[in-house]
């Protein structure tokens, strides 16, 4: 099917607005007065670019989609509702979706006065082909099948779908919002084989940048070309544009994906055996669907201890069923407590969390001294070597830790190491407040053919000692030289008096060996300690 044979013929005529960027798109301009823009530079007096040329480049690369087939929109909404603008007429046309769905799908349709006409899913949440191609007529130009499905988390069989396609005789637009959290496989791969598809995804679910709002259409070329006549000329603003290119790491994404998925199964598996839950939904998406006992009842009660969730009893299939994210453990760990009517987990006193950008970093470190804020560590700064030395301090620390980082890794890696032992520090020295009852001194280790020993002094004063050398320039992909830097940036953010003296033949082991010796030595001085004194000082209380 050609699916330009769809298109509405007033939007086949329609000549597109011409943006000052699209007539002239060249370099080596140091002048540019063509755009009536403000000449005072603040960092966002230009337009953006229109086509979003260099985000589509890298979408591409990530996707397997070539940028030609490629639309961004301000969120998938914008392509929800060009799809209506362009296809159907108004009054005239009518559309297929599956119900229960996302709602976005009925509202654009009646703001675009295009009839609905609803398939309603099976008791066990499963699609009903023959029903969905019935629901069909001759004025029926667009279906819409959102796998996995929101808010029923199930992905539909790649096979079936396919089997629609060969028999829908219209648009067909599967949405993949939550396409990274499923099992099943992407069906953009069928663009070539069935043109009129159109496969939306995100980048607000598992890319974790749902302020932007950034939608994402694949479509094939010539429909695409479509999407650009008819959207807005500047549609995805320089903001968005420059904090999405800032902000894909495919490799924090692929971990945060695989923690979520991890949650989802622990989340689940907490809440099984709770009396108000009466069945859980298998889920292919960010959350998970559970039948209660009284869904309006829960949901108040669950917003009484600050935790908010999706009510969907409304919804049609859906009586008594809430919708539940799956958040960070902690925040799991919340939810499973309440549904299951125990009380909230005690909050440690000794928990911090500080987060802190400047251009050259963005930075949040959390901790808990006494391991109570979270059951899972984690620690992603682009530095593979740098965040196995850190996993050392939650294991052999006994504390919670998660850091995340971004940083000029493309400049150098000093800024990265500095900024993460700064913040550290920051959040190590918030987490032990008024340091009470520690026993504030630190430890001597041995690893394999090296020694370690790192001592520590909470007393107040700040000091730095480093004896260590290494025999190479760099440790896996960081250099040798930045660990003296980070522990004296770390000693001085904990404001602590710290030494640090190793020997050996392997800088491997060197590094390691101090990393460890320093999460012992910080457990033992953050342990709360049984001397009969706040802190540890034969002058007295410090």
């Amino acid at each position: 099917m050609d699916p330009l044979s769809l298109v509405r013929p007033n939007i086949l005529a329609l000549e597109p607005y011409s943006t000052a960027r699209d007539e002239f798109s060249g370099g080596d301009i140091d002048v540019f007065v063509d755009a009536n823009e403000s000449p005072y530079e603040n960092g966002i007096n230009r337009y953006p670019d229109p086509r979003q040329k260099q985000l589509k480049s890298v979408i591409s690369k990530i996707k397997g989609v070539p940028a030609e087939r490629i639309f961004l929109g301000n969120g998938s909404d914008e392509a929800i509702d060009l799809v209506y603008r362009i296809f159907c007429r108004p009054g005239v046309d009518n559309t297929v979706m599956i119900a229960p769905s996302y709602g976005m799908y009925s509202v654009a349709a009646a703001t675009n006065d295009i009839k609905v006409r609803f398939v309603n899913l099976e008791e066990d949440f499963s699609l009903d082909t023959e029903k969905f191609l019935a629901a069909a007529d001759q004025n029926t130009k667009v279906g819409w099948i959102c796998s996995p499905n929101n808010p029923t988390g199930n992905a539909f069989p790649v096979s079936q779908i396919e089997e629609i396609l060969r028999r829908f005789n219209g648009i067909l637009v599967v949405d993949e919002a939550y396409i990274d959290f499923s099992s099943e496989e992407s069906v953009a791969s069928l663009i070539d084989k069935y043109p009129q598809l159109i496969v939306l995804q995100t980048m607000s679910k598992a890319w974790g940048m749902a302020g932007i709002r950034l939608g994402i259409a694949f479509s094939t070329e010539k429909v695409n070309e479509i999407f650009g006549r008819v959207k807005y000329p500047y549609n995805i603003n320089i903001l968005a544009q420059r904090t999405a290119l800032s902000k894909i790491n495919e490799q924090e994404k692929k971990r945060h994906v695989e923690e979520i998925l991890k949650e989802r199964e622990r989340l689940a598996d907490g809440i099984k055996d709770a009396p108000c839950v009466k069945k859980i939904y298998p889920s292919d998406a960010n959350f998970i669907l559970v039948k209660v006992d009284d869904a309006n009842a829960w949901y108040d009660r669950l917003v009484s201890q600050g935790i908010i969730v999706r009510n969907r009893t409304r919804v049609v299939l859906c009586k008594d069923c809430l919708r539940i994210t799956v958040g960070t453990p902690e925040e799991n760990n919340k939810t499973i407590a309440v549904l299951n009517g125990k009380p909230l987990p005690e909050a440690s006193e000794r928990h911090a969390k500080i987060h802190r950008q400047t251009r050259e970093t963005d930075i949040t470190v959390e901790i808990d001294l006494d391991r109570r804020q979270a059951e899972t560590d984690s620690v992603s700064t682009g530095l593979c070597f740098l965040d196995h030395m850190l996993m050392q301090i939650p294991h052999h620390g006994g504390i919670a830790l998660n850091v995340k980082a971004i940083g000029d890794l493309e400049v150098d890696e000093h800024h990265t190491m500095e900024d993460v032992a700064i913040v550290l520090g920051e959040a190590i020295d918030k987490a032990l407040g008024s340091k009470l009852g520690i026993g504030r001194y630190g430890f001597v280790l041995p690893m394999d053919d090296c020694d370690a020993m790192v001592l520590m002094d909470f007393g107040g004063r700040i000091d730095f000692r480093w004896d260590v050398e290494f025999t190479r320039d760099r440790v896996g992909d960081v250099p040798t030289e930045m660990f003296e830097h980070f522990f004296q940036s770390l000693a001085s953010a904990m404001k602590v008096n710290m030494h640090i003296k190793a020997v050996g033949t392997n800088d491997h082991h060197k590094a390691e060996s101090i990393f460890k010796a320093f999460a012992r030595a910080l457990r033992m001085a953050v342990s709360r300690s049984q001397f009969p004194y706040e802190l540890p000082s034969s002058k007295g209380l410090l």
